[in-house]
């Protein structure tokens, strides 16, 4: 019985092309030269797979026109040209689900808080009554091992660590509910610190970061600092990940839009912002910038646009939201 066109086009190309051909780059090419026989790039990598025994068993008709010489026990190479290694990484998203409310906190800055915003958002938050908080990022503020100039009369590592531990514990004491933190460009000092001052410690589980805080708070859920952080969809960063410039738009929540193209949220620039866009097919996105918690004078910059704030989302099924951003003026919530 002969056998279908389709498969024996298959065949001629895998045995010209080889083995270590990609099959889905195989099946553009098979599909370029044979456009009518097949009738997308999808029709040409499913006679590829018929042939190398990979159609699975609700395909069994398909698969019968399996060839020995075609079937692969390891997963074709995904470097033919067998170019040098790569050290290229990836920063996976972190997924936040199971919750339906959250209260988010950015930029504490402990030791350089603002206790009456910090009140003003615990007392809303009780209020509210969340079942996660979601800390976006420079909990710490971790002066000591800054780049910048160094006060020696401001609080040493183990002091802000040891206050973080306080503040964190009160937050569950309070709430009572799943606490995850997100690391922003402040905890990056740590990283910073260890590899320009005692590298050889980088890599030691015992000093990373993440794990000098579990010791202190065990059940802490830590994020990365790069991780981009998706609840039912929308993104969270804290806002260094895109990288510092002289870009100066006109506030941050449009800043962040120009740089995302997507509905996103942001701390980092201390500010209170919302800016609205359509795209050409009528989809609104929306961009925040949610403000800190931290004082607003610092003396390092005494005049500045930032403003206190913090958010609340609701999480509704798995793809819809209700995303609140807030301010505090005074320490009072408008």
């Amino acid at each position: 019985m002969p056998r279908p066109p389709k498969s024996e086009i298959a065949r001629n190309y895998r045995t010209e092309y080889g083995m270590e051909m990609p099959t889905l780059k195989l099946a553009r090419i098979m599909y370029k030269e044979n456009n009518l026989m097949f009738k997308d790039v999808e029709d040409c990598r499913c006679s590829l797979r018929s042939i190398e025994g990979k159609m699975g068993a609700k395909r069994k008709n398909l698969t019968k026109n399996a060839a020995p010489q075609f079937i692969m026990e390891e997963a074709r190479p995904k470097n033919p040209y067998k170019l040098p290694e790569s050290d290229e990484e990836s920063v996976p998203s972190y997924f936040i689900t199971g919750h339906k409310k959250g209260l988010i906190l950015n930029d504490i800055h402990l030791p350089y808080h603002s206790v009456s915003a910090l009140n003003a958002a615990i007392d809303f938050g009780k209020k509210y009554k969340p079942d996660f908080i979601f800390i976006n990022g420079d909990l710490v503020d971790f002066h000591s091992i800054s780049f910048f100039m160094r006060d020696p009369r401001k609080k040493r590592f183990s002091e802000e660590l040891n206050m973080a531990k306080e503040f964190l514990e009160k937050l569950k004491s309070i709430f009572k509910c799943k606490i995850y933190f997100k690391f922003g460009n402040h905890e990056f000092r740590y990283e910073s610190f260890l590899f320009q001052k005692a590298h050889e410690l980088k890599g030691v589980e015992e000093f990373e970061l993440k794990n000098l805080f579990r010791s202190r708070v065990p059940d802490l859920e830590i994020i990365g600092d790069k991780n981009i952080v998706m609840m039912n969809g929308l993104p969270f960063i804290h806002g260094h990940e895109f990288g510092r410039g002289l870009f100066s738009p006109v506030n941050s929540a449009r800043g962040l839009f120009l740089q995302a193209k997507h509905s996103c949220v942001k701390g980092d620039s201390h500010t209170v912002s919302k800016h609205v866009e359509k795209d050409i097919l009528g989809k609104i996105m929306i961009t925040h910038s949610v403000g800190c918690l931290c004082g607003l004078t610092p003396l390092w910059l005494p005049l500045n646009k930032w403003s206190h704030g913090f958010a609340t989302i609701d999480l509704i099924g798995d793809n819809e939201y209700n995303f609140r951003n807030y301010e505090i003026i005074d320490g009072k919530v408008v």
